[in-house]
């Protein structure tokens, strides 16, 4: 059985719980680096990126799961996750893991009133389309020759994947739909 660990920082933590056990994987909780060391995954959940960089840099998460990732477990980063995995942040400074080849943009759909919903299809998932939902959502601006782009709205690209890395700029753990935590599973 995977185990599959949750950043529980800040943000979406037992929904994401949830939607792994759903799934057959066995989901901890992770607050402390020594915690990282049996996972075969880490899951960085939505909540404020600012925020979480912050409380990863003060208990000594940010570079543990920076060699974490480098030592080929894998990373699945939801909206928040998805900026915080980045290479960069479009028009910022701020720090990031810099585990997956892209570029995003904070906000990138709008305030909190912004928020919605969209049914979007994603390369790799059969079946109907994913019911995605945008809250405050970031999306990717560029990419890297080595990504995969997953899923476009409107252009704008939503989900991708390098080696174990996925992203997401949406909440796949808000839906009851585990076709996506699935995918990640089958990567690791």
């Amino acid at each position: 059985m995977k185990k599959i660990g949750v950043l529980a920082l800040q943000g979406a933590v037992s929904e994401h719980l949830d939607a792994i056990s759903r799934t057959g994987a066995l989901a901890v909780t992770v607050k402390h680096p020594d915690q990282l060391a049996d996972l075969d995954g880490l899951i960085l959940p939505g909540g404020e990126s600012t925020t979480m960089r912050r409380l990863m840099k003060k208990y000594d998460l940010f570079e543990t799961i920076q060699i974490f990732a480098k030592s080929g477990k894998g990373i699945f980063g939801t909206c928040a996750g998805l900026i915080l995995t980045a290479h960069e942040i479009d028009g910022s400074d701020d720090e990031t893991l810099n585990l997956i080849d892209t570029v995003v943009m904070r906000n990138g759909f709008g305030r909190q009133k912004d928020s919605f919903e969209a049914a979007i299809e994603i390369k790799g998932l059969v079946g109907e389309p994913f019911p995605a939902v945008f809250i405050r959502a970031p999306y990717i601006a560029s990419v890297g020759e080595q990504v995969n782009v997953l899923a476009t709205i409107d252009n704008k690209c939503i989900a991708a994947q390098q080696g174990k890395i996925l992203v997401t700029a949406f909440h796949p753990e808000l839906t009851g739909d585990t076709r996506l935590m699935e995918l990640f599973l089958a990567s690791l």
